[in-house]
């Protein structure tokens, strides 16, 4: 029985769909890419917002037609989107025969069993269960470099966020069971972990009563063979002095950080729910900047948010003027169901929202590229992630780089290289978000 898997949406739904890829492999279920292949389809969904809502529905649309058609066997929908519209998804697409649920994605074995021997249940849990964990995953990011669930949920309650709704409160992986999988992960040929969750840095509050990040940190630079730790997704106001250490101390956790501010007035900060104001945001950036000098620092903004004046865009401007964001993504206000920003009064037009978005775009891009400019001439440690076709170059990423968000490093050699492999690169040009740059010397641990 040959299953047609499909993942949208975050790394963190990514590292589910691997977790239920390992689940039906076990199972003596065989995976392909192909859909003319396949007996039957998983699509693992996403709501984030809107753009991402619409994708799954027109993914579950495409494969509803092979379904009806009679070109798969079996139809299953699991992720956030099936979470939350489980009721909507099946009144309006009928060719769905199951929905796994965001904490049930131990069931998929179960749930494909069931629907190819006639049986259509739905299986959904508690959004509050303990994570699943301890699975054997089929990784399907190439390998060299994996990503880490270390939590599930999210105890914020952002204003404009559904995440706690779909996917439940903040519920910490135990440490053990985090490092039995990487170095799992690491055995077979991961060179960099990459640690995701709704916010990295409340790790093992719940379980432990403290914040446990640093000592993760610590322990998963101890397994011989990695080479990279990256941390991703870490609330500001939980960044703490030993956090910082812990990053500048360990060569192996990569000089990089993504912190997640969405705003920078104070009034939209305060409506967003958010914990932080400009000043504290501001002196966080100082820190990480005066304790590591070298810090690659990435952030998301969320622009057109309601009740957002042309005076606050304004000074949101002059804020990533000033910070000089080294990576930054903005987003437009996306209005979600059961979110209390849905009901505010004074939305933003969406031409406005798209137009601020631009505003903003442009000036990081002035930012992005004089510093891609300033590269030139250093050397930086990058590792190989593919040969460009037909030509002597390679592609590869430094540690100022997380996959499939931020930059390349293009090199130019004869000389043969393979994916994962590390080395040394003199920049010698910088074109846009990417650089361009030659062998220095080989790299040993």
């Amino acid at each position: 029985m040959k299953i047609l898997f499909i993942s949208l949406g975050c790394d963190k739904n990514l590292v589910d769909t691997e977790m239920m890829l390992g689940m039906l492999v076990q199972r003596g279920f065989s995976i392909t890419d192909d859909e003319a292949e396949a007996d039957a389809v998983v699509v693992n969904t996403c709501c984030f917002i809107n753009d991402a809502k619409q994708e799954s529905i027109n993914t579950l649309l495409e494969m509803a037609e092979l379904r009806r058609s009679g070109e798969i066997k079996a139809l299953v929908v699991a992720g956030c989107l099936a979470q939350r519209y489980q009721n909507e998804i099946q009144k309006e697409i009928p060719e769905v025969d199951a929905i796994v649920g965001t904490t049930a994605t131990d069931a998929i074995v179960e749930a494909l069993n069931g629907v190819l021997s006639g049986k259509r249940h739905n299986h959904l849990e508690d959004i509050n269960r303990k994570p699943v964990y301890d699975m054997k995953r089929i990784v399907t990011t190439g390998g060299h470099y994996v990503y880490l669930k270390i939590a599930e949920g999210c105890d914020k309650h952002c204003s404009y966020c559904i995440i706690p709704k779909v996917r439940g409160n903040y519920r910490s992986i135990p440490m053990d069971s985090l490092i039995r999988e990487a170095e799992q992960l690491v055995a077979h040929g991961a060179k960099e972990i990459i640690l995701v969750a709704q916010e990295t840095t409340l790790y093992g509050m719940d379980l432990y009563g403290e914040k446990c990040l640093p000592e993760l940190l610590h322990r998963l630079c101890a397994i011989q063979g990695l080479y990279w730790v990256r941390i991703l997704y870490c609330y500001p106001e939980e960044i703490t002095d030993e956090l910082i250490e812990a990053i500048r101390s360990e060569p192996k956790v990569c000089n990089y950080l993504d912190i997640p501010i969405q705003h920078a007035s104070d009034k939209i900060l305060k409506r967003m729910g958010r914990r932080t104001d400009r000043q504290e945001l501001m002196d966080m950036v100082m820190k990480l900047r005066d304790r590591i000098p070298d810090i690659c620092l990435r952030t998301t903004l969320i622009t057109g948010f309601p009740g957002e004046t042309q005076e606050d865009h304004e000074s949101l401007l002059a804020f990533v003027d000033e910070m000089e964001f080294d990576r930054l993504g903005v987003f437009t206000y996306s209005p979600e169901e059961d979110t209390p920003a849905a009901l505010f009064d004074d939305q933003i037009d969406e031409e406005v929202k798209l137009d601020r978005q631009a505003d903003l775009m442009e000036l990081q891009q002035e930012i992005a590229f004089e510093k891609a400019q300033e590269m030139v001439g250093s050397t930086l440690l990058v590792m190989v992630e593919g040969k460009v076709p037909d030509e002597h170059a390679y592609v590869a990423r430094s540690y100022k780089d997380a996959p499939n968000v931020d930059g390349f490093v293009f090199i130019q050699t004869g000389r043969e290289l393979m994916t994962g492999d590390f080395v040394r690169v003199c920049i010698t040009g910088a074109h846009e978000y990417d650089l361009i740059g030659e062998i220095e010397d080989e790299f040993t641990e």
